[in-house]
């Protein structure tokens, strides 16, 4: 993922580098070399008619001035052939560099979509290897990674940040593949001792993903998305915007599709008892305004929201 980003910074870069840059870096200017040639001319043609001027009278008046007629139009016409051929030939290596700009340009876009390619694939796999790995959650994954963008997008936020938020909903419990399957597949509530090794996943993830370079916003959710606005959460206890957004916005999703999945211990909810559940605890558990924009989402039946448990069961 961090080869990835460096590899899209780098062909931005070279996109929209302007010609003038490429100019300078090669030393050439026509249009400042057209000028000078043109003063160098001029001052020639000053200093030749200084040099040679004749006796006043006129029959010499009239002599020099076909003399200088005749040196004008020679040395006129053998400065405008040499500065078209230089002028010529500094187009010709613009033209060149440029072109090789652009095959360097699509080269760096190839390399970066196989990237961005193997690094989405990655991160479905994983996703992928996690639910399966725990059955109480199979496809939570993609569910919650669905609405937590909809949700982000609902709150202003798009673009690069956009899609971090979507690989760090992907990966917010990756974690997990460090906790035992005893404790992970347990049917029945867990002891003391076994919440305290449960409630390490959000470090492992940070563990995990944080060498390999993931954005702000990726180890954000893995990290804190259990935290509280009342800073009852885990692993910190931050409480209110000392939580980063991201995690505010995807442990409200997170919640929301626990509730609305099957346990092995409950049913899952309706829609109305979710939301109520939601709006009780807006402003204890949650960013109460993250809570408002989420169920205007749920409430107004949008097809997105409808395609995650959003109709009343």
């Amino acid at each position: 993922m961090l080869i990835a980003n460096r590899v899209n910074e780098r062909t931005e870069d070279v996109c929209h580098e302007p010609l003038p840059a490429v100019q300078d870096r090669c030393g050439l200017r026509p249009r400042r070399l057209a000028g000078l040639l043109v003063l160098g001319y001029v001052a020639l043609a000053v200093l030749w008619s200084l040099m040679s001027l004749p006796p006043l009278h006129p029959a010499a008046v009239q002599t020099h001035v076909l003399h200088e007629l005749a040196f004008v139009s020679v040395t006129g016409g053998l400065l405008f052939a040499g500065a078209t051929r230089v002028i010529a030939v500094v187009v010709e290596h613009e033209r060149r560099a440029v072109a090789q700009l652009e095959v360097q340009r699509q080269a760096l876009e190839r390399a970066n979509r196989a990237l961005r390619a193997f690094s989405e694939a990655t991160l479905t796999g994983w996703s992928r290897v996690l639910d399966l790995r725990d059955h109480e959650t199979e496809e939570h994954s993609a569910r919650v990674t669905a609405l937590t963008v909809h949700l982000a997008r609902a709150l202003g936020i798009d673009g690069e940040e956009l899609e971090h938020i979507r690989q760090g909903a992907m990966l917010h419990d990756i974690g997990k593949i460090g906790v035992p399957d005893a404790i992970l597949r347990k049917a029945g509530a867990l002891a003391e001792e076994e919440w305290a090794v449960m409630r390490r996943h959000p470090e492992l993830a940070y563990d995990l993903l944080a060498p390999i370079g993931f954005s702000r916003p990726v180890l954000d959710i893995a990290y804190y998305h259990h935290e509280r606005w009342n800073g009852s959460g885990y692993p910190l206890g931050l409480a209110g915007e000392q939580i980063p957004l991201a995690a505010r916005i995807f442990s409200v999703v997170d919640v929301w599709d626990a509730l609305r999945s099957d346990r092995p211990y409950r049913r899952a909810w309706s829609q109305e008892r979710a939301l109520r559940y939601l709006k009780a605890h807006a402003g204890t558990l949650f960013d109460p305004e993250v809570v408002r924009v989420f169920c205007a989402l749920i409430e107004a039946e949008c097809p997105e929201a409808r395609a995650f448990h959003c109709r009343v069961a």
